[in-house]
Order: structure tokens, then sequence, then C-alpha cells
């Protein structure tokens, strides 16, 4: 076998050799000869190893990389001995030149490399982002024809109720066309009418409008007073206030000045609130308040030609307020009549005296011990509370609900229940009594105030903490000339 050296080219730091003394013959793997020398060379300097003994001229045996990703040349060279300056020693030096000339041009190389990977993965990654943006760019022209897809939809959605109407402007034409035949017919016919008209006399035609309109008049002056026949809603106005209070407008007052009149609470209070329209009511625009001299009793007041009516705390005294000059224009009191809380409402809160009015004037509801604390009425005189005339009833009023006056006849409700009627009526006019069944709504469950309009024909209500009207349903009679 022939005998040489194994020659170790590196370009970094010294690496120890695998070969050891007894061992086979071995590096990184490859199978060197046994009677071989082993040179390594870094940089410029080479160490021997023991002699091996080859004969032959240089040979590259093998190449090779570390862990490091460095080049390696495993060269097979001559013995020892011929390692002088002879021609196999300048070959040695030109086969060491080329090789580390091809160390150079890897290492050139590996720059090269690494340099253009660098490039590679900067334009990898600018691909990237290009197919995110064309990503993108897609999802938006699918986004926006979406979006242009929609709104085409909704347009044909916005056009498609216009079909009838398309269907229907056809049948309105033919319409309009028959209109048209009917307004020359008609016109026809004033045309004659007028004509026949100028046969007449315009004044008598006039002085027969006036008798007809003063027969009119005529039977409306013979309409009775109405009875109570259904009560109707409620329409709730606000929500404010307590449970318990009272509002109300003035029958008297012209359809011109409808004023509100607010008073929150049964007791230990005497603001009164003026509101110049429902509208304002229902805003909560307050156009003036009112500090009464005397606190109220109740809920039970009234406002008539312009005065306020109520009972004063803690007495059977009822007092006569003016609003337009702020002072009290008359006081009195009502004779054995029960007071707080002797005779209430079934509710209680002080309603023991009901101030009311109606179309026949001012009247009051209230007990008294002689009458066995059954519901007396009496109507009294608006201008100075003197009373007029007092009708005993035989109903008990602990037992009664809220009461009003129509047209001299008091309706007694069970407004407490939720199922609420009225269900007793007593007349002044025939000083009579019966039993009816006129059904309302309670709809909060709670009525502590519930007086009639006769302007309004409607009942006004505090039910709960709700200012509500009901509208009212009444049946007239006409008198004949005989008074029958």
């Amino acid at each position: 076998m022939t005998k040489g050296f194994l020659l170790l080219l590196t370009s970094g730091v010294h690496q120890n050799s695998a070969f050891k003394s007894g061992e086979p013959s071995s590096w990184d793997g490859q199978r060197v000869p046994d009677d071989f020398h082993v040179l390594f060379f870094h940089s410029e300097k080479a160490e021997s190893a023991e002699t091996l003994g080859p004969r032959e001229g240089w040979q590259v045996y093998s190449s090779a990389q570390d862990a490091d990703g460095r080049c390696i040349c495993t060269v097979v060279a001559p013995e020892q001995s011929l390692c002088s300056r002879d021609a196999k020693s300048k070959q040695l030096r030109h086969l060491l030149e080329k090789v580390q000339n091809m160390s150079q041009s890897i290492e050139v190389l590996n720059l090269r490399t690494q340099r253009d990977l660098q490039y590679v993965m900067k334009m990898e990654n600018q691909m990237k982002g290009l197919r995110t943006k064309f990503r993108q760019i897609e999802d938006d022209r699918k986004s926006v024809m979406a979006r242009n897809f929609q709104e085409l939809k909704d347009k044909m959605e916005q056009l498609k109720p216009l079909i009838p109407v398309l269907e229907q402007y056809k049948m309105d034409a033919a319409l309009v066309s028959h209109f048209k035949e009917e307004i020359r017919n008609l016109s026809s016919v004033l045309t004659s009418i007028q004509e026949e008209m100028g046969a007449y006399d315009y004044d008598k035609l006039y002085q027969r409008v006036l008798r007809l309109d003063n027969r009119l008049r005529s039977c409306m002056g013979k309409l009775t007073c109405g009875k109570l026949m259904k009560i109707s809603g409620p329409v709730t106005i606000k929500i404010s206030g307590t449970r318990f209070g009272a509002w109300m407008t003035d029958s008297l007052a012209s359809t011109r000045h409808n004023r509100v009149w607010y008073m929150d609470g049964y007791t230990n209070s005497k603001i009164v609130r003026e509101f110049k329209t429902m509208e304002d009511f229902t805003a909560g625009v307050v156009a003036r308040t009112y500090s009464l001299p005397f606190k109220w009793e109740g809920t039970n007041h009234v406002v008539y030609n312009g005065s306020l009516y109520y009972n004063k705390y803690q007495s059977n005294i009822i007092v006569k307020y003016s609003f337009e000059t702020g002072t009290v224009l008359a006081q009195r009191a009502l004779e054995f009549a029960g007071f707080h809380n002797m005779y209430p409402y079934t509710w209680g809160g002080y309603s023991d005296i009901d101030v009311m009015a109606d179309e026949l004037g001012l009247w009051v509801a209230y007990a008294t011990n002689q009458n066995a604390g059954n519901v007396v009425i009496s109507q009294i005189d608006p201008n100075n509370l003197q009373v007029l005339k007092t009708w005993n009833t035989e109903y008990s009023k602990r037992n009664a609900g809220e009461s009003f006056m129509i047209c001299g006849t008091l309706y007694i409700t069970n407004s407490h229940l939720s199922g609420a009627k009225v269900y007793y009526a007593y007349s002044t006019k025939t000083s009579t009594y019966e039993y009816i069944d006129i059904p309302f709504l309670n709809q909060y469950f709670h009525i502590s105030m519930l007086d009639y309009n006769a302007r309004e024909r409607a009942l006004y209500a505090w039910n709960n903490g709700h200012q509500v009207v009901f509208n009212v349903t009444l049946f007239h009679v006409i008198e004949t000339d005989d008074g029958s």
C-alpha cells in the first residue's frame, strides 16, 4: 500500500485529530490508510503527526464541513523525507496556494450566499406583504360588491311599493276620466237648477232660512238636563304628584280661557299651581302659584266662576278664594257636617265634605249625625255660601266611593275598587233615588278625586298619581209645548 500524509486544511481555530494510537485510522467517517502522515494546516502553519511513509505525490483525499459551516479539505501528501525544497516541495506549496485560494473563494461565495439569502428573505417578506394586500384588495372588492348589491336590493325593496301605486294609477286614470264625465253632467244639472232658481225671490228664501234657524234654537232650548248613560275612557293627561290630589278647570270660563289648577295632597298644604292651558299643564309650565290663607282638607275642591271653593283644614267651613284678587271672598260653616275623617269616603283622606258644580250651580255632599251618617246634599249660593236647600239621603257616606253631580243628580261610585262603577243616583228634582249600573275603568286602582265639568261634559279624576279624564254620555229629553 502506498504511504503518504493526510493533510487537513482549516480556515479557523486548530482542531485536534481524531486519530489515536492503536485504533483504526479514520477521520470524520473517512477511512485513511494505515501508513499515512496526517498534517493539519491552519492558516500558514502545519503540524506533522507520526510518519506513515507515503511515496506518492500529493492528492486531495476528501473535503468536508465542520459544525460551524467552515470548509475542511483532506490532502494525501508524500512521505516526510521528501518535504524539501525540490519539485515536490514546490508542488506542495503550489497545491497549498490553490487550496488557500479555493478556501478564500469558498469564503467569498459564502458571503455572497449569505447576502443573496438575506435579499431572498427580504423579497419573501415583500411577497408575503403583497400577497396580504392582494388578499385584502380581494376581500374589499367582495365587500364593496356585497354593499353595492345590498344597496341595489334596498332600492328594489323601496320601489316594490310603487308597483301597486302604478297599478292604482291606471285605475285612477280611468276614475279621473269618469269623474270628468260626472262633472260635465253635474255642470249641466247645476246650470238648469240655476235657471230655475232665477224664478225664486232671494229675500223669500232668506226668510225661510231664518225661520228654520229659530225653530232649531227653540228645539235646543227645550232639551232637559241630561241623565248619565255611559262613562268612557280614561284618557291619561299627566303623571305627577302623590297618590292623592285634585286638578280642575273652570266650567263657567269661556272656551278661550282653559286654565288648569293643581292641588297636590289631601292635607297640610296651601299651595295651588295655575297653568294657562292644558298643553302647559302636560308640559309642566306653571303660570302662577297661589298660597292660600288656610290649609285645605280632603281632595274635593272645585273652581267655579274664577274662585276656588274648598274645605278649610280641621273644620266644616267652606272657603271661597278669588284667584283674581288673591283674597278670601267668603267662608261659612256647614251646620252639623262631619269633618276630619268623621264621615269620609271609603278611601279616607279627610274626604268628609265634597264641593262640586254642575249645570244648575254649586253643591256640597257631606254627612251629619242627625242623618245617621248618611249622605246629605245641599245646594249653596256661590256668592255668600249660604245653603239654599238640603236633601237627606239614606245612603251611608262611609260606604260611598267618590261622587259627583250632573244636572242636579248625585251619582255615587265604588271608585275605590278595580271593577269600578256608578251604582246609586239621587235626583234632587224628584227627591228620589235609584240603583244603576254604569261601569268605568279604574285603571290605576285608587281614585281619590272625581268631579264633573259641565262645559266639557267630562269627569276629572286623580287616580293614584295620574291625572285622567273620563268622557260621559248623557240622555236628553225634549220637552213639549204643554210641559210634558
